[in-house]
C-alpha cells in the first residue's frame, strides 16, 4: 500500500479489544487494544518488538454499538507494515490486512 492509498482510506479512532499472534507458539499471542482501524489496516500496541513484514493474526471484537447485533469477532490475517517505539515503553504497530473472516463462536480463536 503506497502513501496515497493510505490517505484515501478513512480511519476510525476506535479502542477495540484484540488478540494478536505474531508467531506460531502459544506465547506469541498477546491481548491488547487498537488505536485506530481502517478497512485496510489496524494500529495496535504490543509490549515487544516485531519485525516489519512479519505475518500477524488479529482477532478483534466489534462491539454492539458498531454491529447493532451484539459483539462480533473478526479474524484478520496480514503483515506488519511498520512499528514505532512509544514513550510508554510499548510498541505502536501498523499492520495491513490481507484478508479477514467473521467468527461464529467464541471458541474459534
Amino acid at each position: 500500500m503506497n502513501d496515497s492509498d493510505r490517505r484515501n482510506v478513512q480511519r476510525f479512532q476506535l479502542k477495540l479489544p484484540l488478540v494478536v499472534r505474531c508467531g506460531q507458539q502459544a506465547e506469541d499471542k498477546v491481548s491488547t487494544a487498537t488505536k485506530d482501524v481502517s478497512s485496510r489496516g489496524v494500529y495496535f500496541f504490543l509490549p515487544k518488538d516485531v519485525s516489519e513484514g512479519a505475518p500477524v493474526e488479529i482477532v478483534m471484537t466489534l462491539p454492539n454499538e458498531l454491529t447493532m447485533a451484539g459483539p462480533v469477532q473478526v479474524r484478520c490475517l496480514g503483515r506488519v507494515h511498520r512499528s514505532e517505539k512509544l514513550g510508554t515503553g510499548e510498541l505502536g504497530v501498523v499492520a495491513t490486512i490481507d484478508r479477514y473472516e467473521f467468527l461464529r463462536g467464541e471458541n474459534e480463536q
